[in-house]
Protein backbone atom coordinates (compact mmCIF):
# COMPACT_ATOMS: atom_id res chain seq x y z
CA UNK A 1 0.00 0.00 0.00
CA UNK A 2 1.62 3.28 -1.09
CA UNK A 3 1.94 5.90 1.46
CA UNK A 4 0.57 9.09 0.95
CA UNK A 5 2.08 12.36 1.68
CA UNK A 6 1.63 15.61 3.34
CA UNK A 7 3.39 18.49 4.47
CA UNK A 8 3.37 17.63 7.90
CA UNK A 9 2.81 14.12 9.35
CA UNK A 10 2.65 13.30 13.24
CA UNK A 11 3.50 9.79 14.74
CA UNK A 12 0.79 6.88 14.14
CA UNK A 13 0.37 6.29 17.86
CA UNK A 14 2.46 5.32 20.93
CA UNK A 15 2.45 1.39 22.13
CA UNK A 16 2.38 -0.03 25.38
CA UNK A 17 4.40 -3.10 24.81
CA UNK A 18 6.16 -4.15 21.86
CA UNK A 19 5.22 -7.13 19.85
CA UNK A 20 5.33 -10.55 22.08
CA UNK A 21 9.06 -12.08 21.34
CA UNK A 22 10.67 -15.04 23.13
CA UNK A 23 8.96 -14.51 26.49
CA UNK A 24 5.75 -14.78 25.15
CA UNK A 25 3.67 -17.21 23.38
CA UNK A 26 5.32 -17.88 20.36
CA UNK A 27 3.80 -19.21 16.95
CA UNK A 28 3.87 -23.05 18.00
CA UNK A 29 2.00 -22.41 21.38
CA UNK A 30 -0.52 -20.69 18.44
CA UNK A 31 -0.68 -23.62 16.70
CA UNK A 32 -1.47 -25.63 19.51
CA UNK A 33 -4.20 -23.45 21.04
CA UNK A 34 -5.96 -23.43 17.69
CA UNK A 35 -6.00 -27.16 17.53
CA UNK A 36 -7.02 -27.14 21.16
CA UNK A 37 -10.20 -25.27 19.82
CA UNK A 38 -10.84 -27.35 17.03
CA UNK A 39 -11.03 -30.21 19.45
CA UNK A 40 -13.44 -28.97 21.42
CA UNK A 41 -15.82 -27.69 19.04
CA UNK A 42 -15.61 -29.73 16.50
CA UNK A 43 -15.00 -32.80 18.62
CA UNK A 44 -16.33 -35.95 16.35
CA UNK A 45 -14.91 -34.21 13.25
CA UNK A 46 -11.91 -33.71 14.81
CA UNK A 47 -11.16 -36.84 15.45
CA UNK A 48 -12.08 -38.22 12.58
CA UNK A 49 -9.77 -36.42 10.71
CA UNK A 50 -7.02 -36.54 13.36
CA UNK A 51 -7.61 -40.21 14.19
CA UNK A 52 -3.85 -40.72 15.26
CA UNK A 53 -0.97 -39.05 16.52
CA UNK A 54 1.00 -39.41 13.78
CA UNK A 55 -1.31 -37.60 11.66
CA UNK A 56 -2.03 -34.92 14.37
CA UNK A 57 1.16 -34.21 14.34
CA UNK A 58 1.58 -33.68 10.69
CA UNK A 59 -0.95 -31.65 10.36
CA UNK A 60 0.10 -29.12 13.32
CA UNK A 61 3.73 -29.15 10.59
CA UNK A 62 1.55 -28.14 8.09
CA UNK A 63 -0.29 -25.60 10.19
CA UNK A 64 2.38 -24.29 11.12
CA UNK A 65 4.14 -23.62 8.11
CA UNK A 66 0.89 -22.35 6.45
CA UNK A 67 0.40 -19.61 8.77
CA UNK A 68 4.12 -18.49 9.53
CA UNK A 69 3.20 -15.19 7.97
CA UNK A 70 1.21 -14.54 11.11
CA UNK A 71 1.69 -13.60 14.58
CA UNK A 72 0.54 -15.71 17.47
CA UNK A 73 -2.09 -13.44 18.78
CA UNK A 74 -3.62 -13.03 15.25
CA UNK A 75 -3.92 -16.88 14.72
CA UNK A 76 -5.34 -17.15 18.19
CA UNK A 77 -7.61 -14.47 17.61
CA UNK A 78 -8.46 -16.18 14.19
CA UNK A 79 -9.51 -19.75 15.90
CA UNK A 80 -11.65 -18.03 18.06
CA UNK A 81 -13.15 -16.20 15.43
CA UNK A 82 -13.55 -19.37 12.87
CA UNK A 83 -15.35 -21.75 15.55
CA UNK A 84 -17.76 -19.23 16.69
CA UNK A 85 -19.08 -18.72 12.78
CA UNK A 86 -17.89 -22.18 11.39
CA UNK A 87 -20.21 -25.56 11.91
CA UNK A 88 -17.85 -27.97 10.39
CA UNK A 89 -14.47 -28.10 11.06
CA UNK A 90 -12.35 -25.14 9.11
CA UNK A 91 -9.25 -26.03 6.08
CA UNK A 92 -6.50 -23.69 6.51
CA UNK A 93 -7.69 -21.38 3.83
CA UNK A 94 -10.54 -20.47 6.16
CA UNK A 95 -8.05 -19.39 9.30
CA UNK A 96 -5.96 -17.70 6.52
CA UNK A 97 -8.66 -15.19 5.40
CA UNK A 98 -9.65 -15.11 9.17
CA UNK A 99 -6.35 -13.74 9.63
CA UNK A 100 -6.19 -11.47 6.95
CA UNK A 101 -10.32 -9.74 7.51
CA UNK A 102 -9.17 -10.45 11.20
CA UNK A 103 -10.10 -6.47 12.01
CA UNK A 104 -13.09 -7.21 13.59
CA UNK A 105 -12.07 -9.61 15.69
CA UNK A 106 -9.89 -7.48 17.31
CA UNK A 107 -13.07 -4.93 17.78
CA UNK A 108 -11.36 -2.53 15.30
CA UNK A 109 -14.20 -0.69 13.38
CA UNK A 110 -14.08 -0.31 9.17
CA UNK A 111 -11.39 2.24 7.72
CA UNK A 112 -14.79 4.22 6.68
CA UNK A 113 -16.95 3.89 10.06
CA UNK A 114 -13.01 4.93 11.76
CA UNK A 115 -12.86 7.84 9.52
CA UNK A 116 -16.50 8.86 10.25
CA UNK A 117 -16.32 8.78 13.80
CA UNK A 118 -12.62 10.66 13.77
CA UNK A 119 -14.51 13.56 11.73
CA UNK A 120 -17.36 13.63 14.17
CA UNK A 121 -15.64 13.68 17.93
CA UNK A 122 -16.15 16.42 20.02
CA UNK A 123 -13.21 18.20 21.12
CA UNK A 124 -10.86 17.40 23.35
CA UNK A 125 -10.06 14.72 21.22
CA UNK A 126 -8.25 12.65 24.37
CA UNK A 127 -11.65 12.74 26.37
CA UNK A 128 -14.07 11.50 23.55
CA UNK A 129 -15.26 8.19 23.62
CA UNK A 130 -13.72 6.02 21.36
CA UNK A 131 -14.34 2.91 19.96
CA UNK A 132 -11.06 1.77 19.11
CA UNK A 133 -7.60 3.43 20.55
CA UNK A 134 -6.30 3.06 16.60
CA UNK A 135 -9.20 5.61 15.59
CA UNK A 136 -8.00 7.71 18.39
CA UNK A 137 -4.62 7.78 17.02
CA UNK A 138 -4.71 7.80 13.11
CA UNK A 139 -7.30 10.99 13.53
CA UNK A 140 -4.31 12.39 15.43
CA UNK A 141 -1.55 11.14 12.97
CA UNK A 142 -3.95 12.68 10.12
CA UNK A 143 -4.35 15.99 12.01
CA UNK A 144 -7.33 17.04 13.71
CA UNK A 145 -7.40 20.18 11.69
CA UNK A 146 -6.70 18.81 8.25
CA UNK A 147 -9.72 16.56 9.34
CA UNK A 148 -12.12 19.20 9.78
CA UNK A 149 -10.82 21.14 6.90
CA UNK A 150 -10.10 19.38 3.74
CA UNK A 151 -12.16 17.55 1.76
CA UNK A 152 -12.99 13.65 1.90
CA UNK A 153 -10.83 12.62 -1.34
CA UNK A 154 -7.73 14.62 0.20
CA UNK A 155 -8.13 13.19 3.79
CA UNK A 156 -9.17 9.94 3.57
CA UNK A 157 -6.54 8.23 1.72
CA UNK A 158 -4.66 9.63 4.39
CA UNK A 159 -6.33 8.49 7.32
CA UNK A 160 -6.81 5.18 5.89
CA UNK A 161 -3.41 4.83 5.50
CA UNK A 162 -2.53 5.36 8.86
CA UNK A 163 -5.52 3.22 10.42
CA UNK A 164 -4.79 0.48 8.15
CA UNK A 165 -1.44 0.35 9.89
CA UNK A 166 -1.98 0.94 13.60
CA UNK A 167 -4.90 -2.52 12.82
CA UNK A 168 -1.80 -4.11 11.62
CA UNK A 169 -0.40 -3.64 15.39
CA UNK A 170 -2.85 -4.45 16.98
CA UNK A 171 -3.39 -7.51 15.52
CA UNK A 172 0.38 -8.37 15.85
CA UNK A 173 -0.42 -8.10 19.71
CA UNK A 174 0.38 -4.65 20.26
CA UNK A 175 -1.82 -2.40 22.97
CA UNK A 176 -2.69 0.77 22.19
CA UNK A 177 -1.92 3.66 24.90
CA UNK A 178 -5.23 5.31 25.65
CA UNK A 179 -5.29 8.91 25.58
CA UNK A 180 -4.93 10.35 28.85
CA UNK A 181 -8.22 12.17 29.92
CA UNK A 182 -7.81 16.21 30.30
CA UNK A 183 -6.29 17.76 33.21
CA UNK A 184 -8.52 19.28 35.26
CA UNK A 185 -7.95 22.95 35.87
CA UNK A 186 -6.41 23.63 38.81
CA UNK A 187 -7.74 27.52 39.51
CA UNK A 188 -11.71 27.65 40.03
CA UNK A 189 -12.23 31.25 39.47
CA UNK A 190 -14.28 32.90 42.68
CA UNK A 191 -17.52 34.73 41.45
CA UNK A 192 -17.42 38.84 41.36
CA UNK A 193 -18.88 40.74 44.34
CA UNK A 194 -22.24 42.91 42.85
CA UNK A 195 -19.98 46.20 43.98
CA UNK A 196 -17.40 44.15 41.60
CA UNK A 197 -19.64 43.97 38.38
CA UNK A 198 -20.73 47.45 38.68
CA UNK A 199 -17.11 48.81 39.16
CA UNK A 200 -16.17 46.72 36.06
CA UNK A 201 -19.03 47.89 33.67
CA UNK A 202 -18.53 51.96 35.08
CA UNK A 203 -14.67 50.99 33.54
CA UNK A 204 -16.48 49.60 30.33
CA UNK A 205 -18.85 52.44 29.42
CA UNK A 206 -15.73 54.87 30.60
CA UNK A 207 -13.44 53.21 27.87
CA UNK A 208 -16.05 52.45 25.26
CA UNK A 209 -16.96 56.28 25.75
CA UNK A 210 -20.35 55.74 26.51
Amino acid sequence: MARPSRDSQTEAGQTKHEPKGDSGPDRVDAINQLFAEFEIAYHNQYYKAYSNEERLVLAKKYWLSCLANYAPAQIVAAARHVVKTHDFLPTVSVVVRACEDGASVFGLPSPREAYVEACRAPSPKSAAKWSHEAVYFAGKSTGWFFLASEPEDKVYPLFQYYYHALCQRVMRGEELVSPPPPALSQHIPKPLSAQENQARMKKLRAELGI
